[in-house]
């Protein structure tokens, strides 16, 4: 049986599939992959095609018809999972800004007993290379912001790497989530937080990617402002949503 699944969403990742795929698939411990493209132009659909030739049952692939933002490929990928029996289910970028071998860290700390692990690269001061001074400061200063509106103790609100129990995400009401962007990983933790789940901050180290191209936009950036505001008062004054 399986560790868990990881989700890996793509849009023209065709530089970096094959070995995240790979790199994954040489753990230790057996994950399996559910790969969500958004109908790339560049192939990467294909390529991981060719590669379930040599992962068959255990690599898989959805294909939606366009790009309909990060939040929604994450949506479709829990609700596979869930059809199944995973007992983990884990998020990770396609492009190496998260290290496959921090899986095995993620996984573990959901074993000692958190329903939630998040790969944080503040929990211990600033653990980014390759960014610019700036967008460490637009991302530090936005995690600082989301604990102060929405009162989570958590570092980094926005990270993309994670590992649910599976209860975590039966319990959420995957239809209700409303971000699509970045802001999506900040709605997830806010709303297992609000269910009083255990969450716990594994310290990792998150490098830039070096080939393709960062969905980063000025919309995300901006959706995450003020969306983290308009999520709080629902919260408070509509608690239904968030049951």
């Amino acid at each position: 049986m399986a560790v868990g699944l990881v989700i890996i969403p793509t849009y023209n990742e065709i530089e970096n599939i094959e070995a995240i795929i790979n790199t994954v698939f040489d753990l230790k411990k057996d994950f399996h992959i559910l790969v969500v493209d958004d109908n790339s132009p560049d192939g990467t659909a294909a390529n991981v095609r060719e590669l379930q030739n040599q992962y068959p049952d255990k690599l898989f692939l959805e294909v939606r018809m366009e790009k309909s933002g990060l939040g929604t490929a994450y949506i479709h990928g829990f609700k596979w999972a869930l059809k199944r029996d995973y007992e983990y289910i884990f998020e990770m970028d396609a492009d190496f800004s998260h290290r496959p071998a921090d899986l095995l860290r993620l996984h573990r700390a959901c074993l000692n007993g958190a329903d939630m692990s998040i790969g944080s690269r503040y929990k211990r001061g600033v653990n980014v290379v390759n960014w610019p001074l700036s967008r460490i400061l637009l991302s530090y200063g936005a995690s600082f912001y989301v604990k102060i509106i929405t009162g989570m103790r958590i570092h980094d609100p926005t990270a993309g790497f994670v590992c649910y129990h599976r209860k975590v995400l039966e319990a959420i009401d995957l239809d209700a989530v409303r971000f699509v962007g970045y802001a999506f990983q900040i709605e997830m933790k806010y709303r297992a937080y609000l269910k009083k789940f255990k969450i716990e901050e594994v310290s990792i180290i998150f490098t830039d990617r070096i080939n393709g191209k960062s969905k980063m936009s000025s919309s995300i950036i901006w959706e995450a402002i003020y969306g983290v505001i308009g999520m709080r008062l629902r919260s408070l004054f509509s608690r239904n949503s968030f049951r």
